[in-house]
């Protein structure tokens, strides 16, 4: 069986986490490993492990084991739901995956910055996942101030097997069928 990992790209509240428990529903067999939780997981459970400054190494190793698990012990097809906006990351992510066997897809979630600024305005979500900013505005800013610097870039053609990007959230359905459609014919 040909296994497929997709892994999204894009700033806080674009999509990706949405996008990636859709598509856990239309591709059987899927499993989302989404940050996130494992940040919360941390915060709640292990608050005294969980760095105050710098790189949050814990929550790294974390979805490491979970992703290698997932890759070395199951048949699953895998949908990384993380920001992935380091290119240089992101191609060693894809080559891992590609030295596995997995066919490789990228979502680029290419939002405007005022959708994204309203909706973080909008949200309910908890900030239990943050660390180091108080507020998912603090990290659009961030993101959007590091946008094109130190290997914070959109992906490119090429980088992976499939490379899908939504613009908006029209986009959405379309991408998530082209993407099942793609895993059918690979079948």
């Amino acid at each position: 069986m040909n296994r497929f990992v997709i892994m999204t790209v894009g700033k806080t509240h674009s999509g990706k986490t949405t996008f990636a428990r859709n598509l856990e529903k239309e591709i059987t067999n899927s499993v989302v490993i989404d940050q996130d939780n494992h940040a919360e997981f941390l915060q709640s459970t292990y608050p005294l492990l969980v760095p105050t400054k710098g790189h949050n190494k814990i929550k790294y190793a974390l979805t490491q084991t979970i992703v290698d698990y997932a890759v070395n012990e199951t048949s699953c097809h895998i949908i990384l739901c993380n920001s992935n906006r380091n290119r240089k990351a992101r191609i060693n992510l894809i080559e891992y995956f590609r030295n596995k066997g997995f066919t490789t897809i990228i979502v680029n979630f290419d939002m405007p910055d005022d959708v994204l600024f309203e909706r973080v305005e909008n949200s309910q979500r908890s900030t239990e996942v943050l660390r180091t900013v108080l507020s998912f505005k603090d990290v659009l800013e961030r993101q959007h101030n590091e946008s094109g610097i130190n290997e914070i870039v959109d992906p490119v053609d090429g980088e992976a097997d499939y490379v899908y990007v939504i613009r908006n959230s029209k986009e959405v359905e379309a991408v998530t069928q082209e993407i099942v459609k793609s895993l059918h014919s690979e079948d």
